[in-house]
């Protein structure tokens, strides 16, 4: 048994679905994001669009007929966990700049200005699953209020 502060306790907020490769399964998983952070008292639009991005590139970039993709996002302590997985291992993402005139490939400059962390990980063949982290504000068990710094007493550690 390993040390007790490696163990984790109480909930763990998790939505894991699989959508279709497709315009509208990318719209869903943004809209069923949205629900289940606003279910757990959580933001919203930060992590919406970070979702919004990995699941258009998912289903722009990863796209197999007849391959879903999936989304996943959970909350661990004070991260909240993105992670979005499809069968194109052999397409992996990149951060690039975009042409001044172009319409696409802003995506991920977008994920790399609102996620504390972005990565690529690959799964087992043909999978890959790209991830964002994101940390939350600290909450006051007492009112679920964000504690900030300034709400912090002077003199007391923090």
């Amino acid at each position: 048994m390993g040390a007790p502060e490696n163990h984790l306790t109480g909930h763990i907020p998790t939505f894991d679905i699989r959508l279709s490769p497709t315009p509208r399964g990318a719209r869903l998983a943004r809209l069923l994001a949205e629900q289940h952070l606003r279910s757990w008292g959580l933001p919203v639009e930060q992590v919406t669009q970070i979702v919004a991005e990995l699941a258009a590139n998912a289903v722009t970039h990863g796209r197999v007929p007849g391959r879903d993709f999936q989304l996943l996002i959970y909350v661990v302590g004070h991260t909240l966990r993105i992670e979005v997985t499809d069968t194109r291992d052999d397409r992996l993402p990149r951060l690039r700049l975009p042409s001044e005139d172009g319409e696409a490939g802003r995506g991920l400059l977008l994920v790399e200005a609102l996620a504390d962390r972005w990565g690529v990980a690959v799964g087992r063949r043909p999978r890959k699953t790209v991830w964002a982290e994101v940390t939350l504000p600290h909450r006051d068990p007492a009112d679920r209020a964000p504690v900030t710094r300034a709400a912090i007493p002077q003199g007391t550690p923090g």
